[in-house]
């Protein structure tokens, strides 16, 4: 292996090859240039603040030559610390650093060094989620870190649709324009990582982070969180995507063993984290919590150091989520780099005994020591200034209109009886108290936005003077069903609760939100005072919908952000069209959901957890099961309707027409899933699996050729015998329709000398 490689430095303490290891040559990264990044920085500035293009030019060329000074001065002069020089490759560079640096300096840097940031994040806007605070004897510069997979938790900053919303979007660019928001804004709160994209595929819809991932689904987890990583990263900041490697639930989520195997744990979990890497190339990985078949998450050198590192190519750094290392010998072995909050088990006195007691090999700290550095050189952090915490200061309408875009995106119209869009009703009432509030989940996703809009505001100001709107917060359902009765349409607002450290306690809304009491017996009682009754959905995930016969429309706008109003307004009225689909399954009972009523697969056992169900996972365990559920994973509607029509299919390759059948413009999401033959009767196939999506915005009238291309990984299974993605022969089957349960056109195409 060449010297630069990202694991070289640690080959003479690697631990042998672990159950899921499987070896292939590694990658170089491309460099970002310092330079490159300032220029970015003064771009998005000028942009936001609407400068002229040519004063923006001037200013970026000052910038530019400005920047380069104070970075020079930064690092260093290159003829004394020779790392400095920026034309020499980051490996090299990091390499020269490293033998000038004291035992004690590698191991200081492999922890952050600030207790209070984590917990005072939230609050002020001076507190970095984490800090190293670099060595200056050397020009090592400090490294800011913030949360940031819903929007940056640093005192104020822009508040976006919870990622669940994004997931719901099924569009890779809303995800880089998301990622691209959150980086701006980590950059300017003056940080240099930024922790998210959070990719965990969901296992359970009780899980208390639902609202912080992607879904149920891990094709389309992988797609979005890499197109998050590359919009955050053309921003100067380094996105730190997690929690690798399984990582389902809250409830015991420190102390977990969860029993995964091999093909599940390549095929449902780690697809989202190798999808980034080999295609956004992430400057870092977070594991976190919790065991994996054993194996604590953060010193898992099968996953960290053979599939992550030696497989995979990954360059970058490993940081811990916070206090998930547990031995520090065992995570220097294990492939952790960066402990975070602060050097509990990476300290000096720890790591220099382990090393005196060949535990832990020197040449494995310097490997650690190297991937920071190099890290942070391919990065520009060295090449460039401090980014400055201004964020209160500067002008930010770029991110609340891309607030405001990204929940239309991801509003998703479940149920449709013709009430909407609204037809300038004479009066509405706005009923529940997620009407004048923005819900959202807490923890380390939780945002504090600078401004809100609140659903009661922006839909009277949409409805304009000409509209009686009154509200009423559901608190007295006969008051509230009294309010509904006097009004010609009412809009129900329900909400959820959910957040780090504890799952959900149900799927109801009697005890989705225990303190706004019993919602699914409000939303009756108002849909019995007025027939034109509209429910709106502010949760983070699935919730049971028993009234939704009583009801004529039901539309689930997750946790909208802080432009709720604004963009529920346009979508309600129709000024555009719900632009969401589900990313996840409703189930029509408690007990069809994955893992209900199995005790060993959810919440676990004596602290274990059994992954049984394998591959089933999501829509997917429904499908298998026979299970119809309330509204399946892809559904939504529009405004218009679709057609879809000429399906061409191969291997290579399953076109698709899509056209606007209707009298209004709307937007579609046509989608592929596969079904794929089984090798064997113990390798069970479930009956499809997502492998192509599109979204499409057309006229009426108008139509669009959509092309889903497939490779061999599009068909490909994991054999755990071999150890190897493998293809099997046999017939693969074709679904294109609007949901996993619409098959509005199939086909099928035959491997392997198979016949269909």
């Amino acid at each position: 292996m060449a010297a630069d490689t990202p694991h070289a430095a640690t080959d003479a303490a690697a631990p042998a090859r672990g159950p899921y290891s499987k070896r292939s040559g590694g990658r170089r990264w491309r460099p970002v240039a310092g330079a490159l990044v300032s220029v970015l920085a003064a771009a998005a500035l000028g942009t936001a603040a609407g400068v002229p293009a040519q004063a923006r030019t001037q200013a970026e060329a000052q910038a530019r030559t400005q920047a380069q000074a104070r970075a020079a001065a930064r690092c260093g002069d290159p003829v004394q610390r020779p790392w400095c020089a920026a034309s020499l490759d980051a490996g090299e560079r990091a390499r020269l650093l490293l033998k000038a640096m004291t035992a004690d300096e590698k191991i200081a840097l492999l922890a952050a060094d600030d207790p209070l940031g984590g917990p005072l994040g939230g609050l002020i806007e001076t507190a970095h989620a984490d800090t190293n605070h670099g060595i200056p004897r050397l020009g090592i510069p400090p490294l800011y870190m913030a949360d940031g997979p819903a929007g940056v938790r640093q005192g104020k900053a822009t508040a976006l649709p919870a990622p669940i919303a994004l997931a719901a979007g099924f569009d890779r660019e809303a995800a880089r324009k998301y990622g691209g928001v959150v980086g701006w804004e980590a950059r300017h709160r003056g940080n240099d990582v930024v922790f998210g994209p959070t990719v965990d595929v969901l296992r359970t819809p009780l899980n208390g982070r639902t609202f912080e991932g992607f879904g149920e689904d891990p094709y389309l987890s992988a797609g979005l969180g890499a197109s998050w990583i590359r919009g955050a990263q053309d921003q100067g900041v380094l996105a730190a995507v997690k929690h690798m490697a399984v990582y389902t639930q809250e409830t015991d989520r420190l102390s977990l063993d969860m029993k995964v195997a091999e093909r599940t744990l390549r095929e449902i979990y780690l697809v989202p984290f190798e999808t980034a890497v080999k295609d956004a190339e992430p400057a870092a990985v977070m594991c976190g919590f919790g065991r994996l078949n054993g194996r604590w998450a953060c010193e898992d050198g099968a996953v960290l150091n053979e599939i992550l590192r030696d497989e995979w190519g990954f360059g970058g750094l490993v940081a811990s989520d916070h206090f998930a290392a547990k031995d520090g010998a065992t995570a220097a072995n294990g492939g952790l780099d960066l402990e975070l909050p602060i050097g509990l088990k990476y300290n000096a006195f720890l790591l220099k005994r382990a090393v005196s007691q060949k535990k832990v090999a020197q040449a494995t700290i310097d490997g650690h020591t190297l991937n920071i550095l190099r890290t942070m050189f391919r990065h520009g952090v060295f090449d460039r200034p401090a980014h400055p915490n201004d964020l209160s200061g500067i002008d930010r309408t770029a991110s609340e209109t891309a607030a405001q875009l990204l929940a239309e995106g991801g509003m998703t119209l479940l149920k449709n009886d013709g009430a909407l869009p609204l037809a300038s009703p004479g009066s509405i009432a706005l009923i529940g108290k997620g009407a004048d509030a923005a819900p959202n989940g807490f923890g380390s996703a939780k945002v504090e936005p600078f401004t809100r809009v609140s659903p009661r505001a922006g839909i009277a100001a949409r409805a304009g003077a000409g509209t009686k709107v009154t509200y009423h917060d559901g608190g007295d359902r006969g008051a509230a069903a009294r309010a509904a009765r006097a009004a010609d349409v009412a809009i129900v607002f329900v909400t959820d609760s959910q957040g780090e450290f504890f799952d959900k306690s149900c799927l109801t809304l009697q005890c989705g939100d225990p303190l706004r009491g019993d919602q699914d017996a409000l939303v009756s009682e108002v849909a019995k005072a007025n027939p034109d009754t509209v429910v709106v959905l502010e949760t983070g995930g699935p919730v049971l919908t028993p009234w939704v016969d009583e009801v004529k429309a039901v539309l689930a706008a997750w946790y909208p952000g802080q432009q709720a109003g604004r963009a529920l307004g346009r979508v309600l009225y129709g000024d555009v069209d719900p632009g969401g689909r589900l990313p996840v399954t409703f189930p029509a009972s408690a007990g069809d959901a994955p893992a209900a009523g199995n005790p060993a697969q959810y919440p676990g056992v004596d602290k274990t957890v059994t992954f049984s169900e394998g591959v089933l996972v999501g829509y997917r365990h429904y499908d298998a099961k026979g299970l119809t559920p309330r509204f399946p994973f892809g559904h939504g509607l529009s405004y218009t309707t679709f057609r879809y029509s000429d399906l061409e299919v191969s291997p290579g390759s399953v076109r698709v027409r899509v056209t606007n059948t209707g009298t209004r413009p709307g937007t579609a999401v046509p989608q592929l899933y596969l079904g794929l033959p089984s090798p064997g009767r113990d390798v069970p196939q479930p009956p499809r699996q997502l492998r192509g999506y599109q979204k499409v915005t057309l006229a009426p009238g108008a139509s669009a050729r959509v092309t889903f291309p497939l490779t061999a990984r599009s068909l490909a299974y994991w054999n755990e015998e071999g150890g190897a993605w493998n293809v099997a022969p046999g017939c693969y089957k074709v679904t294109v329709g609007g949901s996993s349960r619409d098959a509005a056109l199939q086909g099928s195409f035959a491997q392997g000398g198979a016949r269909c």
